[in-house]
């Protein structure tokens, strides 16, 4: 295992000695001696980012066209006047005579009176236009993880998340089988609980468990642009992110501690706020979450802390008042950080060069405090 250290001698020697564990068990045993302990204090806390009614409503705006959507059009009775063209990255089409016709924005009924008035131009007679929208390139939907037909897929009018998800196949499952997968069985392959839909940067409080459990009150209706994910069943992966020299998922090992955890994602930055590194344990909306002082258990004032599989550990920049919106910004840096290395390897076909959280330092990639990622 490859380790890029920055906290000293002391923590190349752990991470040595977790490099060198064996991998046994996943459960903790609690009979042996030199176990870390637990963190003290667990506090259970939902997000403050609640789900708003509106989002169940379906969008009473019709399509507005885009760069790179088809359109099949046609003088009406003149059937040589057929062409398809497509909406340029000016947000312009090229028909017939005319020179460029702007069309971002444009519903289709709007493009079409705005054809026959350009065309109207050159014709004697006011022409009559038939417009067909063949192919949707502006406005996609990102379905990726562990469906069925993980994928983008073009959006063209209102869907719910649950059509979405049916589209794509559904979750995987040691069966195959869509029925069972949509049922939520025991057999699924995706972990519902770090499973999320990302809107512009924003995390949605959605529970994956309850909408595929036929709770209904989670099936919001998707707008064009949201990445939805089924994070795959990676119980042997801690992610530790944040301040941190290396973002990544660290493999679990057994006994495996904050310390061992950190100094395998690199070490803190020079930034870090090191009295307040958040362990996160449980799903992305009603989580538990335990502050502990990194600090502390690195100069031997405290002891460290044992994880377990799934944790994702989090080192910030600054001290945290309230509890609710650090952990707002911990979930939607890590939906955000997933969304950037999923969406990266779906459209460059290109697999990360590891799994996990990757957000390289100094790549001009930040989290913002409201928990966006800008560059």
């Amino acid at each position: 295992m490859k380790l890029v250290l920055t906290q000293g001698l002391g923590l190349i020697f752990l991470a040595l000695l977790t490099g060198c564990q064996h991998p046994g068990p996943n459960r903790f045993d609690p009979r042996a001696p030199d176990a870390a302990p637990a963190p003290a204090s667990w506090e259970q806390t939902a997000s403050t980012n609640h789900l708003d009614p509106a989002l169940l409503d379906p969008s009473s705006d019709l399509f507005r066209l885009g760069p790179g959507d088809r359109l099949e059009i046609e003088i009406v009775s003149d059937v040589t006047s057929r062409s398809t063209v497509t909406v340029g990255p000016d947000g312009k089409i090229y028909y017939g005579l005319l020179s460029g016709l702007d069309v971002w924005g444009m519903t289709l009924n709007q493009a079409r009176e705005a054809i026959e008035k350009g065309m109207s131009r050159y014709l004697r007679e006011a022409p009559a236009v038939e417009i067909v929208l063949r192919d949707v390139e502006s406005k996609k939907i990102w379905m990726l993880g562990r469906f069925q037909a993980p994928g983008i897929y073009p959006m063209t009018n209102s869907i719910t998340l649950l059509e979405a998800i049916f589209q794509a196949g559904g979750p995987q499952n040691m069966g195959g089988g869509r029925e069972s997968a949509l049922a939520g069985t025991e057999e699924d392959l995706a972990d519902l609980q770090h499973s999320f839909v990302l809107r512009r940067g924003q995390l949605l409080p959605i529970s994956f468990t309850r909408l595929l459990r036929g709770d209904l009150s989670q099936n919001i209706y998707l707008q064009g642009d949201d990445f939805v994910y089924l994070a795959p069943q990676t119980a042997d992966e801690v992610h530790v992110f944040g301040a941190i020299a290396q973002p990544r998922a660290v493999p679990y090992v057994r006994e495996l501690t904050l310390v061992q955890a950190i100094a395998n994602a690199g070490g803190t930055i020079r930034d870090a706020y090191q009295g307040q590194v958040a362990i996160v344990r449980g799903s992305l909306t009603k989580p538990s979450i335990a502050l502990v002082s990194y600090v502390d258990i690195v100069k031997g004032r405290a002891s460290d802390v044992r994880l377990a599989p799934g944790d994702i550990v989090y080192v910030p920049y600054r001290p945290w008042k309230v509890l609710t919106k650090y952990l707002d910004v911990i979930a939607t840096t890590f939906a955000s950080s997933i969304a950037i290395n999923a969406g990266a390897e779906a459209t460059l076909k290109v697999p990360p060069p590891q799994a996990g959280i990757l957000i390289p330092f100094g790549s001009g990639i930040t989290v913002q405090g409201s928990g966006t990622i800008v560059r």
